[in-house]
């Protein structure tokens, strides 16, 4: 099954557009501690996630025991349950094509994000995965990302809808990542490509309002996922953690899902 008929249909299944963020902080744990911690949290979520995703970087922090975390990770969730990997690689020939090898030959993903700062090239050796699928970085939610992704073309569009189209044309399985923090922006990408699947990270902690990302971008499954990390993961400390985590996700799937309810 191709990952976005996958995502559409566990989106459906569990009436969300969550996506869990799996991001182990380096100040909140030991390496020796964060594989149940985590697999604590997939459990926990599980009822109200419509795909989780890890960020490899929170692995690699702790080198190969790190990287033995993210492999007990992946595997505590389960099979039918749509996995993002959070690499963020961009690269050309052989080395793209080592990195997608990587990503979906030896960790799985069903699909992956991916910089296309370098063009096309750097995307097709991912694309080559049949049934897999990337989301291209479009409009980020870091602050200064107006810097460069706001910056005007002699077309008059913005390079970030220029991202946008480009990107989208290349294959159905494209997606992009828009940040939660630009709903103004949000709202213009899904102006440009009705259809793409976005990624939409900068809920939560970064500020960004569920009734907003709605408002620009709609819900509907398989065309949506809305992720929450830290505002999920530490919801609280102590025992208490993965209910609390439970709760947040609950939460959010809720305030997505009333945000697209008609008053």
């Amino acid at each position: 099954m191709k990952f976005f008929e996958s995502l559409t249909r566990r989106s459906r299944a569990v009436g969300s557009v969550v996506c869990v963020g799996l991001d182990p902080a380096f100040e909140r744990h030991n390496v020796s501690d964060a594989a149940a911690y985590l697999r604590a949290i997939i459990d926990a979520t599980l009822p109200y996630a419509a795909c989780y995703k890890p960020n490899i970087a929170f692995y690699e922090q702790w080198g190969i025991a790190g990287l033995r975390v993210l492999e007990q990770t992946l595997a505590a969730i389960p099979s039918d349950v749509p996995v993002i990997g959070d690499v963020k690689r961009g690269d050309l020939g052989n080395t793209a094509e080592a990195y997608a090898r990587a990503m979906f030959e030896q960790w799985g993903f069903g699909a992956v994000t991916v910089n296309a700062y370098q063009g096309r090239d750097a995307v097709d050796p991912f694309l080559a995965y049949e049934g897999r699928a990337v989301f291209v970085l479009c409009r980020t939610s870091n602050p200064s990302s107006i810097d460069l992704q706001g910056q005007p073309l002699e077309n008059g569009r913005l390079v970030f809808e220029q991202v946008a189209l480009t990107a989208a044309a290349w294959s159905p399985n494209v997606g992009l990542v828009v940040g939660a923090t630009a709903p103004a922006e949000l709202r213009r990408v899904r102006e440009l490509v009705p259809r793409a699947p976005l990624l939409v990270p900068g809920v939560g902690a970064q500020g960004g309002d569920p009734a907003q990302v709605v408002a620009a971008a709609g819900n509907e499954p398989g065309t949506l996922v809305v992720n929450a990390s830290r505002s999920i993961m530490y919801a609280a400390q102590g025992p208490g953690f993965a209910g609390a985590a439970a709760e947040a996700a609950r939460r959010l799937r809720d305030d997505l899902a009333a945000a697209a309810t008609p008053a």
